[in-house]
């Protein structure tokens, strides 16, 4: 997975795309879900902010992760959610409205907390390997480009030209989707000898990152007394990640091939692993 045609402009458009539909469903309306349901809000951000990768850490040091897979993990668990995880909410009966606003938050605030820790990541992991550089500033301005302007500009359209904007916004939630089933595949075809190596040095670790935080999230809100629909947006909120966004920062900004690793495997795991959550939501039995 050296860096190309894929990781170098097709990565980046495709995430500018999927963050410009995001803000194109998004209203200030949707900020002030804050102020009506803090305790939710409260909750979903610090159990993705903090939880998520914290459990990323400890997977990471307990699977004796090689270093380069195991800052791979901890960008994934950066990552915020996406179109995925509002689209999974909406067919689990969770509460959407929650639940773009949990994306709206994180994504606002990733492309500051993303790079630090990856930095930091890279400094604990990587200690004794070949150095990779991650300029922290410069990562920040690019993450700014590809992911707040983009969902900036989306919001600029809704609240001036809104009929045309929830008419494009309808489409592009579907081709966000797509649009990451389309690069995976892209790079599983590119990469189809190595796949079953991938997964060997990864997918235990994605699919108990996943795994774990989507029950995470959701007993969490369930301890906390949240309600079922909301208590079902925190747990794919926390539990389904931007893959895209990971895709990006491992192979576009910092130009590893093998912190990609874990992003692939965890954009394949998640779409199973996110399904079987929601049709077990789905149970007529009290969860």
């Amino acid at each position: 997975m050296s860096p190309d045609l894929l990781t170098k402009v097709i990565l980046p458009l495709a995430l500018f795309i999927i963050m410009f539909g995001m803000g194109l469903s998004l209203k200030l309306e949707n900020f002030k879900n804050v102020l009506r349901t803090p305790k939710a809000v409260l909750i979903g951000v610090v159990a993705q902010m903090l939880l998520l990768p914290l459990l990323a850490l400890l997977i990471a040091i307990a699977l004796n992760l090689p270093p380069e897979i195991a800052v791979g993990l901890m960008i994934i668990a950066l990552a915020p959610g996406g179109a995925t995880s509002n689209l999974l909410t909406y067919l689990a009966k969770g509460d959407v409205s929650l639940s773009i606003s949990l994306t709206a938050i994180v994504s606002l605030i990733t492309p500051f907390t993303l790079p630090i820790i990856t930095a930091l990541s890279m400094s604990y992991f990587m200690a004794d390997s070949q150095p990779f550089s991650l300029p922290i500033a410069t990562t920040i301005l690019q993450l700014f480009v590809i992911t707040l302007l983009p969902v900036a500009l989306g919001m600029l359209i809704l609240s001036r030209w809104s009929n045309i904007a929830c008419t494009i916004e309808r489409g592009l939630k579907w081709v966000s989707i797509l649009f990451l089933l389309l690069i995976i595949t892209l790079i599983v075809l590119k990469n189809i000898d190595q796949m079953a190596n991938f997964f060997v040095q990864a997918g235990l670790a994605t699919l108990l990152l996943n795994g774990a935080t989507l029950l995470l999230g959701y007993q969490l809100a369930c301890w906390a007394k949240l309600s079922r629909p909301q208590a079902i947006s925190i747990g794919f909120e926390v539990g389904i990640q931007n893959g895209t966004l990971a895709l990006v920062v491992a192979g576009t900004l910092i130009g590893n091939e093998a912190m990609m690793i874990p992003a692939v495997t965890y954009s394949l795991l998640m779409f199973f692993s996110g399904g079987l959550f929601a049709w077990w939501l789905n149970q007529p039995i009290r969860h």
